[in-house]
């Protein structure tokens, strides 16, 4: 089991851990990581990890057997061995523009309430895919209201939810591919806003910004007809560089 630092703080950059085992093609389990594993259209963490006397640049991270989190490392490279101490560092830059392009990503959910079909987050674009006959025909006002939801500055909180409860308000779910994991008796919600102010509650396991202000001038970049009832509406964020560039 690798305890997921990243759940209790998406902005956790940094942390000690200890070389738990190697898995058999390659991969670096810890028993805790700040690496996000890929999941839910988001892209696993990239990075490095650091030991006494060695080094180790990790290209991203993916779920493991049960709750183990497998770092995955450059090809060719030398792991740490079991049972070191070694320090694990995100690419920062690129990790909060993957949360800051998620929580946009919900936003876009909010503007256009249809069902999900499908989406994915990169570092500093994003799309989603909408269950929708028509595409939307105003562009600029779809960019508006989402400019006055992050202008508004809402905070981005989690909850949790019994599987019972969820059952219960199936309108929660918002994407028809992907259903929310099940089998460990709850389920995380992310919210955005609260009280009357509430403008988004949903099932998620990302990492998401801590308030909407945060994402920054969000830009409709295209939208595409993607099958006879599918609508693509992709995102980008005005100001972000991406990584290595």
């Amino acid at each position: 089991m690798t305890e997921p630092l990243f759940r209790a703080d998406p902005y956790l950059a940094a942390a000690a851990a200890q070389v738990l085992a190697h898995t058999a093609d390659g991969g670096l389990i810890l028993d805790r990581t700040v690496f996000y594993p890929q999941g839910g259209g988001q892209p696993g963490d990239s990075g490095a990890v650091d030991w006494e006397g060695g080094h180790l640049d990790i290209a991203t991270a993916v779920k493991g057997e049960g709750a183990a989190v497998a770092l995955v490392p450059v090809a060719g490279a030398e792991l740490p061995p079991v049972g070191a101490t070694v320090m694990q560092r995100l690419d920062w830059q690129r990790r909060y523009l993957h949360m800051r392009v998620h929580t946009a990503l919900h936003l876009l959910s909010v503007v256009i309430p249809r069902p999900v079909t499908g989406g994915a987050i990169g570092a500093g674009t994003g799309r989603l895919d909408f269950d929708l006959p028509d595409p939307p025909a105003d562009r600029a006002a779809l960019e508006a209201a989402l400019a006055e939801l992050v202008g508004r500055d809402l905070a981005v909180t989690e909850d949790w939810i019994d599987e019972a409860g969820l059952d219960a308000r199936p309108g929660l779910v918002k994407t028809m591919s992907v259903q929310p994991p099940r089998g460990q008796g709850r389920v995380r919600l992310v919210r955005i806003g609260s009280g009357s102010g509430q403008v988004d509650l949903q099932p998620c396991g990302g990492t998401h910004v801590a308030r909407t202000g945060e994402i920054g001038r969000i830009r409709i970049a295209r939208i595409e007809n993607k099958g006879r009832q599918n609508r693509r509406v992709a995102i980008a964020l005005d100001d972000a560089t991406p990584p290595g560039s």
